[in-house]
């Protein structure tokens, strides 16, 4: 029997909020059955998963290390999905904000200056909204498809990055590594508590969600750029801007990206690596949609994926897990996700077929 799906004329909205429990449970279910045919063992992995993380008080605060990019990255690719603009390339934005803000220490070692923060903080913006400026330019002028063009970019930048560390940038002390200099304590962020990595850049995606709060749920700002990416005909008529949508959301989201970067290089790796991203940028998505694209509802996305995490480092030793494994977890809940959620908006119906139909015009 062939189904096709009809929409709803009212979505549950008790549905759309036990839609990301239905994602991780799923997950956690088809999970468990691939460990078991793996032969690993389930409950000890689980254990790494979510209980691990939270057992002492360094794994808490390296917790929330991977929460702070993880927020930033994902408020901001959500006010983008809502206007429906599909920037599937912060992890690109990234890696060239770190760059951008790796240029002030890496060409001033010697500097003391207490505007190196500042300048690092710049030049991360700057470099990644001039990356998302790229396809914002493409987008509206020759209308060039956005997810096309922003993973194109992420590549460019990945080898950019790769260019740099292998060559003009490379540390000459540095055994050979493709990694800089390590940056001076000015050109760092200050550790909050002793003896461990999380550091005050912990407070920029804590604001950060604040104003994305405001600026899409209580700003006219807001509504119009959703309406403007959303119905872009309606927009024009109404007096709002597409291009503007897309321009807007597309360098929000390099913004932030960008601030993600010089907060990595500046926070817990004090240089610049060829791993300085650890996949924010692409994990950021299913952050966005694992919290329903409500800034309140990222922040819970965050913080599960951050203890998902830090829970797969665990597990890959105590349970011995492949490295691949929390990429599959969050594989699985993104599909989960969409799946539940789609049937949330969506109700199966049989389809007519062909021969159906002509069966019933003979009789």
């Amino acid at each position: 029997m062939v189904f096709k799906l009809v929409k709803r004329e009212h979505a549950s909205q008790w549905m759309l909020l036990v839609t990301p429990l239905l994602a991780v449970l799923l997950s956690i279910v088809v999970s468990s059955l691939l460990l078991v045919i793996l032969g690993k063992p389930v409950l000890l992995t689980m254990h790494s998963f979510f209980i691990a993380p939270f057992e002492n008080f360094y794994s808490i605060t390296e917790v929330f290390l991977k929460f702070g990019p993880l927020l930033l990255i994902a408020q901001a690719l959500a006010v983008g999905f809502r206007a429906k603009v599909w920037n599937i390339g912060a992890e690109g934005q990234m890696i060239i904000g770190a760059i951008c803000a790796s240029a002030v220490p890496v060409y001033f070692v010697d500097s003391t200056s207490g505007w190196m923060l500042p300048a690092m903080a710049l030049l991360g913006a700057i470099g990644g909204m001039a990356w998302a400026g790229i396809a914002a330019f493409l987008k509206t002028r020759f209308n060039a498809n956005e997810i096309l063009v922003t993973l194109m970019l992420s590549a460019i930048a990945l080898q950019l990055l790769y260019y740099l560390l292998l060559g003009p940038w490379k540390d000459p002390m540095g055994f050979n590594f493709p990694q800089t200099v390590m940056f001076q304590d000015e050109a760092l962020f200050a550790p909050l508590f002793s003896g461990v990595r999380l550091n005050t850049s912990i407070f920029i995606p804590i604001a950060f969600t604040i104003a994305v709060w405001l600026l899409m749920e209580k700003h006219f700002a807001g509504f119009k750029l959703e309406v403007g990416g959303q119905a872009p005909d309606a927009a024009t008529y109404a007096g709002f801007s597409a291009k503007k949508a897309v321009w807007v959301s597309l360098l929000l989201a390099g913004f932030a990206a960008g601030i993600a970067g010089m907060s990595e290089v500046a926070g817990p790796i004090g240089q610049l690596q060829r791993s300085v991203t650890s996949g924010y940028g692409y994990a950021g998505i299913i952050v966005a949609y694992l919290g329903a694209l409500h800034p309140i509802g990222i922040v819970f996305a965050a913080f599960f994926l951050a203890v998902l995490q830090i829970g797969g480092d665990v597990a890959l030793v105590s349970a011995d897990l492949p490295i691949s494994a929390v990429q599959v977890f969050q594989g699985l809940l993104l599909i989960f996700y969409l799946s539940v959620y789609t049937l949330v908006n969506y109700r199966l119906q049989p389809a007519r077929t062909e021969k159906t139909a002509s069966q019933g015009v003979s009789s």
